[in-house]
């Protein structure tokens, strides 16, 4: 098996995992957001719980589409055999980009951890749809390798909750900090770290001669 198909099923199996975990969570563990909305202090806005829930719902709902939807136009197989599906599956997943930036633009302000990580989370909200459009500019330019790449760096913030709460909760299991004050840092910690992974993949596909 090839680095190229072993990285890809490594992904396609972490979507899956967690894909799963999210549905456990929203749908058995807690529904109603219960033990999250509780870290939520100090508030410069007060909150719609009702509003606020239908749009959580409406950004998972949107990002679990996206991430399906970019894993399934990173297989080979839909690129080389299947290009009219690639080509709308692909306007599909940036649809999906734009509707959990909108839902994100609205949930920002009640950031937990206050101002400081709804700028972060609207500095995401720009940047994610922006590295989708230079995609979809490269390609309309059949510029196919340079949109591989926008792509990689696009997709990888569909990671952005994972990595997120995987910090939060290794940063609060060594140091021992607040939920608020470890999701924070968390926060802040992600956007490079997204963006740094998606130039390894970049560096290693190009290596192999796969990008």
């Amino acid at each position: 098996m090839s680095k190229r198909k072993l990285s890809y099923g490594l992904m396609v199996a972490i979507v899956i995992l967690f894909l799963l975990y999210i549905a456990f969570m929203q749908l058995i563990q807690d529904p109603q957001a219960d033990v999250f909305l509780g870290f939520k202090t100090r508030l410069n806005h007060p909150l719609n719980v009702p509003f606020w829930l239908i749009a959580l719902r409406v950004h998972v709902a949107f990002a679990a589409v996206g991430m399906i939807s970019g894993a399934i136009n990173f297989s080979k197989r839909s690129r080389q055999h299947h290009p009219r599906f690639h080509r709308w599956n692909g306007y599909l997943y940036v649809a999906t980009v734009m509707m959990v930036g909108l839902t994100s633009g609205y949930m920002a302000p009640y950031a937990t951890g206050g101002r400081a990580v709804s700028i972060a989370f609207n500095i995401l909200t720009m940047l994610w749809p922006a590295f989708t459009l230079i995609a979809i500019i490269q390609i309309r330019k059949h510029r196919l390798e340079s949109h591989r790449k926008w792509m990689i760096r696009s997709y990888a913030y569909c990671f952005t909750n994972m990595t997120v709460h995987l910090l939060t909760f290794a940063i609060r299991s060594i140091t021992g900090w607040s939920y608020p004050v470890s999701y924070s840092i968390g926060v802040y910690a992600a956007i490079p770290l997204l963006f740094i992974a998606a130039e390894v993949v970049i560096r290693t596909l190009r290596n192999t001669s796969d990008i």
